[in-house]
C-alpha cells in the first residue's frame, strides 16, 4: 500500500485527479449547474462562449456547460455499469470453463470466440438497433460484446492458478471445487481483472457515446456527451457545441487509461521491487 501511495508516475496521479473530478462533477451536477440543462430559450440560440453562458448555447438555446455536467451522469454511469456487469459475467463464465476444462471448456470458449468474431462496434449497433434506442439497451449491447474478453482472461488465469501448490493442497484436504474457485482462485485473479476493467471504462464511455451519437443510446432531451457531439456535427459553424462534450469524452477516457496503466505497473510482479 505504501508503494502504491508513493508512486512517482505522474500520469497515474493525473488520471486519478481527472477520474475523481469527473465523478464528483457527475454526482454533484444537480447542484453545480447554473441553468436548467433542458430548458429552451430560442432568443439565446447559438451564443458563443462568454460571461452569460460559459461554454455557449446550442441550437435550442440550452446552456452547453450545464448539459456537459449533467450529461456526465449518463455517460460515466453507463461506462461503469457496463464494465461491472461484464467483469461479473466474464469472471463466472471463464472461471467455470478454465476450472472444469475438457470438452466443457472447448464448447464454452467457442461460444465466446463466436461473439469475438464480429466487429465489436458493429455488433453493438445491430443489437441496440434491434432492441430499440435506449440507455439500457445500449448498455446491454455493450455487455454482449465485452464479456468474452473477461472470460478469456479469467480462463487463462484459472488454468495457470489451479496447478499451484496451495490449490493442490486445498484439493487434497477435501475443499470443494466451488470453495477452491471462489476462495482461492478468484481473489488471486482480481488484480489482472481490475487492471483490464479500469482500462475498459474509458473504452465503454467512448462506445456508449458513439451509440448515442448514432441515435441508439440516450434520447432527447436527456443530455449525454455523445448525443451532444452529434448535435454539434449538425451545426459545424458553432464549434463549441461538439468541442466541449468531445473534450469531456476524451478527458475521461484518457484519465481512465492513465489509472489503468498505473495499476498495471503496480500489480506487475516484475515491478514489485522497483
Amino acid at each position: 500500500m505504501k508503494r502504491f501511495l508513493k508512486q512517482k508516475n505522474f500520469l497515474f496521479k493525473l488520471g486519478i485527479v481527472i477520474c475523481v473530478g469527473w465523478m464528483l462533477a457527475a454526482l454533484l451536477s444537480p447542484y453545480l449547474v447554473p441553468q436548467d440543462p433542458i430548458a429552451q430559450d430560442m432568443t439565446a440560440r447559438f451564443q458563443a462562449p462568454g460571461s452569460g453562458h460559459f461554454l455557449g448555447t446550442d441550437e435550442l438555446g440550452r446552456d452547453v456547460f450545464s448539459r456537459v455536467l449533467v450529461g456526465s451522469r449518463v455517460s460515466i454511469a453507463a461506462g461503469l455499469v457496463t464494465v461491472c456487469i461484464t467483469i461479473v459475467v466474464g469472471t463466472i463464465y471463464g472461471g467455470i470453463a478454465g476450472y472444469v476444462g475438457g470438452i466443457v471448456d472447448d464448447i464454452m470458449m467457442r461460444v465466446a470466440e463466436l461473439i469475438n468474431a464480429f466487429p465489436p462496434l458493429i455488433l453493438a449497433m445491430v443489437i441496440a438497433s434491434a432492441l430499440g434506442p435506449s440507455i439500457s439497451n445500449s448498455v446491454f449491447a455493450m455487455t454482449i460484446i465485452w464479456w468474452p474478453n473477461y472470460a478469456r482472461l479469467m480462463r487463462s488465469l484459472v488454468i495457470t492458478l489451479k496447478e499451484n501448490e496451495y490449490i493442490v493442497a486445498s484439493r487434497v484436504l477435501g475443499a470443494s471445487h466451488l470453495r477452491i474457485l471462489v476462495k482461492e482462485i478468484v481473489p488471486n485473479a482480481l488484480g489482472s481483472l481490475l487492471v483490464m476493467a479500469t482500462l475498459d471504462i474509458g473504452n465503454a464511455i467512448v462506445t456508449f457515446s458513439g451509440l448515442s451519437f448514432l441515435g441508439l443510446g440516450t434520447q432527447p432531451p436527456t443530455p449525454e456527451w455523445g448525443s451532444m457531439v452529434s448535435d454539434g456535427v449538425n451545426n459545424m459553424n458553432y464549434w463549441w457545441m461538439s468541442t466541449f462534450p468531445g473534450l469531456a469524452i476524451f478527458s475521461m477516457s484518457i484519465g481512465a487509461n492513465f489509472v489503468g496503466d498505473g495499476l498495471r505497473d503496480y500489480l506487475d510482479p516484475k515491478l514489485k521491487n522497483k
